[in-house]
This record gives C-alpha cells, sequence and structure tokens, in this order.
C-alpha cells in the first residue's frame, strides 16, 4: 500500500493505493488561509501537518488497513508556497502562500538595479511578478532579516512536510524548477542564475536544500511523526513533487505530447514535453516533471473554481445549486461575458495586477446568466492559453481533466465546445495529485518499474465531444474576453494611481 498527499491552498487531499494505481479511500481535511493585509496570504505551517495527521488516519481506516501495510509516502503541496525553516526543522515564519502578492516593492527595486524594463525584458522575456520565488526571498530578508538569519532552510511546503516527517532537509526538483533558480537539465542549482537574482552571499546560497529526484528515498518515518501519523516508523518517504507535476503523474499524462487540465480553485494547462518551452511573457514555463528527461510545460490561471466560490459567497448559495440554474442558460449567455482575473493572472495574460471584469451586463440577465459566464470565461481562458502553447509547437491532441470540475458535466463540455478538442475525465479526478505523490512512491520503492508505466493506470470515466453547431457563438465569446484585456489593465493602472493631489 502506498500513501500519497495533496497539499492544496484549501486543504489536504489524500489517497491510500495499492501497487496496481487502485484507490482504496481518500480524505480531505481543510484549512484556512489568512489574508492579513491587501496582497498577502499567509497560513500556518502547523495547520499543514494536522491536517496531513488527520487523512491518513482516515484513509487507513477507511481502507481497514494495518499500518505496518503501507510501504511508502509521497507528498505533495502547493508550488511557490514558501515555509522557510531552521536548523530544527521549525518553521521560522507563517508560510507565505503561492497567492501571496505583497512584495511588489521589490520587483520594482530588482527592475531598476538590473538597468530597468526593457534590458529586463530583452534578458528572461518577461518582467517578474511579486508572486515569484526570488522576489518572495528578497522581500523577506529585506523586511525580515531577523527571520532571514534565523532560516536555515528555503524549503517550499512539500520540503517542509518531508523535513517533518523524517528529518531530512531537501527540495525535490520540481520545487528546485518553481523557483527558476535551477539548470532544467542537470536539475541542478544554478550560481549564474542565483547571482542574477541577488542570492549572492554565501549565507544566502547555503539556505538552498539540496535537490533530490521525486522519487528518491530519502529516508524514513522518524518516531514521533509516525505516531502522530498512526504509521511505523521508518516507513519510507520520498522526496515529493510539486502539485502540478504530481497532478501530471496522477492524471496519466506522462508521454511527450500528452496534457491535462486542472479545473480545482485554480487552473492549469500541463503539456508533457521532452525539451524547455518556455513563453515568459504569457506565463508559460517548463518545470522539471517527476520522469527523467520530460518537463512539465505550464501555465497557470490563478482562479477558476475560486471564481464560482466567490460568486456562491456573493449571491449566498451552493455552487452545485447554481451549476444546476445554468445549464438551461444558452451558449454565449445572451451577451453577457466573464474575464476570470479575479486575483492578477499568470497565464495567458502575466500580469498580477488586472482584475475580473463583467461585459454585457444588462437588466435582462439572472444569476443563472452569471454562473455560466463564469464558466465559460474559465474555459475561454484556457482556449486562449491553448492557442499559446500551439504558438510554441505544443498542440495538444485532448485534453485530460483534473479537479472538482471535472465532476460537472456542463462545465466538461463548455471546456470541449470552447477548445474543439475532446475531453476526458479522469477517474478520482480531485485527488489525481495526491494519487500522483503515492505514485512517485510506489516507484521508489520498487513497486513499479517507472513511471511511464502509470499512463496504463488511470482510467477514464467519460469523454465529451465538441459540438461543431456552437462553434461560431464561442468565437465571439473568445473574441469578447480578449477585447476585455486592454480596459482591465487600463482600469487596473488608474487605481494604482489612485486620486490625484487636489482631487
Amino acid at each position: 500500500m502506498f500513501l500519497g498527499h495533496d497539499l492544496g491552498t484549501g486543504g489536504d487531499k489524500a489517497v491510500l493505493m495499492d501497487a496496481s494505481g487502485t484507490v482504496l479511500a481518500e480524505a480531505f481535511s481543510p484549512y484556512a488561509i489568512d489574508h492579513p493585509r491587501p496582497g498577502w496570504a499567509e497560513q500556518d505551517p502547523g495547520d499543514y501537518w494536522t491536517a496531513v495527521c488527520a487523512t491518513t488516519r482516515q484513509v487507513l481506516a477507511d481502507a481497514g488497513v494495518d499500518p505496518s501495510e503501507v510501504e511508502g509516502v509521497g507528498f505533495a503541496a502547493q508550488m511557490l508556497t514558501q515555509v522557510p525553516i531552521d536548523a530544527h526543522g521549525v518553521p521560522t515564519r507563517r508560510a507565505i502562500s503561492w497567492l501571496d502578492a505583497r512584495a511588489t516593492d521589490e520587483v520594482d527595486r530588482f527592475i531598476r538595479r538590473r538597468g530597468g524594463q526593457r534590458v529586463v525584458r530583452k534578458a528572461v522575456g518577461a518582467l517578474p511578478s511579486a508572486k515569484d520565488v526570488v522576489i518572495k526571498w528578497a522581500w523577506m530578508r529585506r523586511n525580515e532579516p531577523g527571520v532571514w538569519e534565523r532560516t536555515a532552510a528555503l524549503t517550499d511546503a512539500t520540503g517542509y512536510l518531508v523535513a517533518r516527517a523524517t528529518g531530512v532537509v531537501c527540495a525535490d526538483h520540481t520545487a528546485g524548477g518553481g523557483t527558476g533558480m535551477i539548470d532544467r537539465r542537470s536539475r541542478q542549482w544554478s550560481r549564474a542564475l542565483l547571482g542574477a537574482a541577488g542570492m549572492v552571499r554565501l549565507g544566502d546560497r547555503a539556505k538552498l536544500p539540496e535537490l533530490r529526484a521525486c522519487t528518491e528515498v530519502v529516508g524514513g518515518l522518524l518516531a514521533g511523526p509516525a505516531s502522530e501519523l498512526g504509521l511505523v516508523a521508518g516507513t519510507p518517504v520520498v522526496a515529493g513533487i510539486g502539485d502540478v507535476p504530481a497532478a501530471q503523474v496522477g492524471s496519466g499524462a506522462v508521454r511527450p505530447g500528452d496534457a491535462h487540465v486542472c479545473l480545482g480553485t485554480s487552473s492549469w494547462l500541463c503539456v508533457t514535453t521532452t525539451k524547455v518551452a518556455d513563453l515568459p511573457t504569457h506565463g508559460v514555463f517548463s518545470l522539471p516533471a517527476a520522469a527523467p528527461g520530460t518537463f512539465a510545460t505550464v501555465g497557470e490561471m490563478e482562479t477558476a473554481g475560486e471564481c464560482l466560490d466567490w460568486l456562491a459567497g456573493v449571491v449566498e448559495a451552493d455552487v452545485g445549486s447554481l451549476i444546476a440554474q445554468a445549464a438551461d442558460v444558452p451558449v454565449g449567455c445572451e451577451g453577457l461575458g466573464f474575464a476570470p482575473w479575479l486575483f492578477g493572472e499568470r497565464a495567458p495574460v502575466n500580469d498580477t495586477a488586472i482584475r475580473g471584469v463583467f461585459l454585457g451586463l444588462s437588466l435582462g440577465h439572472t444569476r443563472a446568466h452569471l454562473v455560466r459566464s463564469v464558466l465559460e470565461g474559465v474555459a475561454h481562458n484556457l482556449v486562449w492559453l491553448l492557442e499559446v502553447a500551439a504558438g510554441r509547437g505544443l498542440a495538444p491532441r485532448r485534453l485530460r481533466i483534473i479537479g472538482g470540475g471535472a465532476r460537472s458535466a456542463l462545465w466538461m463540455q463548455i471546456v470541449a465546445d470552447a477548445t474543439g478538442l475532446e475531453v476526458d475525465a479522469v477517474e478520482y479526478p480531485q485527488f489525481a495529485g495526491a494519487r500522483g505523490a503515492a505514485l512517485c512512491a510506489a516507484v521508489g520503492t520498487g513497486h513499479l518499474g517507472s513511471l511511464e508505466e502509470v499512463a496504463d493506470l488511470v482510467g477514464i470515466t467519460a469523454t465529451y465531444r465538441p459540438d461543431p453547431s456552437v462553434a461560431a457563438a464561442h468565437a465571439c465569446i473568445q473574441q469578447a474576453l480578449r477585447a476585455a484585456l486592454p480596459a482591465a489593465q487600463a482600469h487596473a493602472a488608474i487605481t494604482a494611481a489612485g486620486p490625484q493631489p487636489g482631487a
């Protein structure tokens, strides 16, 4: 048996899986995210561990499995979230979430010190974002020098869980790739990139964990953590993996040219490639994937299901009931459109300042129209991203869909109709990341020969085919979404400038 965790933004998902890939039990335990100031997003790392312990005990109980039968543990977690730890593995501050955008001043300073926007764009293809890991590091170094000095290791959420479970401090290759500071071919820290990012002091570089392969067994569970989890001390633990590459494994889309889409709180498109295929101006980057010699070429959309949750909160209704109401609304929502940039965007528009837009709202529109426009808006943001990827030679033949959105037949059909691609719903769609982590543990302990075998272990529950009769309507929605961008950017600039003196 193999245990996999997927530590997300809103909670931890866990699965217990056998060597054939069959999920025997699944569990979820939520925790909060705090926004102490505008643009800030933090979490308590202790909440992460509490949730991991709760879900572990639950899946063991639900499956009726003795802890001694668990032969390997894998952790996956939200990428880019920073959990700095001291020499004893204790966090030196609250986790800074991947959503956090506090470090805007550091972005300006970074650009200014490197010759201005034109020079930086020419050098790396795009301007850095306040959400980038190296910018978060710079913010901590400048604003929390005491925290910085006490920090022995700059771990992410996955690294924190591995360190807490085993006492071993390391980072997996996908975590290193998420920082943008590694040589992606050798999968090791790049001195040149670290120097360019301002990590020049030896003391700063000493905070960087050793990079390990996702499937490598790095240690066994310590007695204390094993007791808290309800497992046996010494149970092998692999280095772990970021949530997006974990979902790549758990979706079964591991062969070159395969693609999966997550429709969760956030959303992403991930294409499996054998080469680096960056498009930084559109927020698309290639990360080392779990399988050697492959990459997860990813474009992340910041809010997807979160848009539905926001709307449900505003109108005080259940998401499921809202989606049911939207089923009777025609394609195009009778002129209503939605741009799903509620917390800025990474891909296909790399701009943390823009915000969402409803287009064409009229007295004739109802709550059901609003809901369907959100579903269509997220789908068409994906269409835009797919076109960007196709321009780089990464046009997938079909899509595998994971995340909570895969449970909605309406949303899946909208995605198929908007993209013009056949869309497959993957089994256990909300637990693909946890399943991917468990599969990494199965490979690392020798119970699976390689990650390539995963493609044949992941089943499809339904396939949705595009309806040609609505293609023209979806083309209009796409045009409207792109027309919203200049207005959204102009609004963001005006809002940032604020009222003028004397106004």
